[in-house]
């Protein structure tokens, strides 16, 4: 698998990351296991996660596996923090109390003395900015995070914080849901992000699973759309806009002799400022579908096709005067 560097920094991570908000839940140990030992066998580097999957859970499951299953040194370990909340003073949110109790429980659950990628889920509106990008900074000067970003930022969180960020600590990604169904990041948040030399990380780089093709003709008995938890998180792009952009790509898909997977991953992983989608998998099967757009190049013209199917209005400001 291809590297490429994580924005401005001297971070190289793998073109495609492997998501574990299942692991821990949905995905027991012996299944994670699986996708990790073929993630990383097709030359996968960058593993994702958050405090908040699973409660907890997916750290945990992920931590287990590191050292004996996949060597730590193989692996660029990247977690969140943030949504995790519990009552008392620091049970939440991003104050320096929170985010430095949440690190050390994210390296504990984990197993590791070090983060390579600590991002902050969300922005929080309580907070001021500078208490929470000061915890950034400790956690960089302190040994424990190597590299730090954030997660779903709109366009002018980004550039603020971006701004604000210190030498020691600067953002070197942001993590957006980013697809041909969801390109509402490319008004705003893709423009900062290249301005200030964040990589994006995109997540749900498959519409929430859709562009796979597999909701043309009903909801798949072991599909998320069917499952009472993902339900309303697939149904959110199941509309008739989408009906259209999964035609087309499905039509792409057989003109290359590939699968609509490959070519909706390859389109969001070959955008301008994208580093690594950020690709979940119900089992290694499905897994291994994804890691063939490592294979796919899309032509000038089908990119061409699909980046017209897909366009959303852009208006003032965004398009100049």
């Amino acid at each position: 698998m291809e590297k490429r560097q994580l924005g401005r920094s001297g971070l190289r991570v793998s073109r495609m990351a492997l998501g574990t908000m299942t692991w821990g839940g949905d995905t027991d140990s012996e299944e994670a296991a699986s996708q990790l030992v073929a993630f990383v066998d097709a030359g996968g580097t960058l593993v994702d996660t958050a405090d908040i999957y699973g409660e907890g859970e997916s750290e945990r499951v992920l931590g287990g596996l590191l050292g004996d299953l996949v060597p730590r040194d193989d692996i660029v370990l990247a977690t969140k923090a943030v949504a995790r909340r519990t009552d008392g003073p620091f049970g939440g949110g991003a104050s320096r109390g929170a985010l430095l109790s949440a690190l050390e429980g994210s390296l504990r659950r984990l197993g590791t003395d070090h983060i390579d990628l600590w991002q902050l889920h969300a922005w929080d509106t309580t907070v001021p900015v500078d208490e929470t990008l000061a915890a950034l900074d400790y956690a960089v000067t302190s040994g424990k995070a190597r590299y730090v970003g954030v997660s779903n930022y709109c366009g002018w969180q980004l550039a603020t914080a971006a701004a604000r960020t210190s030498a020691v600590a600067p953002l070197v990604s942001t993590q957006v849901e980013y697809s041909l169904l969801e390109r509402g990041v490319d008004r705003e948040v893709v423009p900062a992000a290249e301005h200030h030399g964040i990589g994006i990380l995109p997540w749900a780089p498959l519409g929430r699973g859709v562009l796979t093709g597999k909701y043309r003709s009903g909801t798949p008995a072991d599909s998320r759309g069917a499952s009472s938890v993902f339900a309303g998180y697939v149904e959110h792009h199941r509309t008739d806009r989408a009906a259209r952009i999964v035609q087309a790509v499905a039509t792409a898909a057989d003109g290359l002799g590939t699968s609509p997977l490959a070519v909706a991953l390859a389109w969001v992983r070959d955008r301008p400022g994208v580093v690594a989608p950020v690709v979940g998998a119900r089992d290694t099967g499905q897994l291994t579908g994804s890691l063939t757009a490592e294979e796919i190049t899309l032509p000038p013209a089908i990119r061409s096709a699909l980046d017209d199917v897909s366009a959303i209005e852009v208006g003032y400001p965004e398009r100049g005067l």
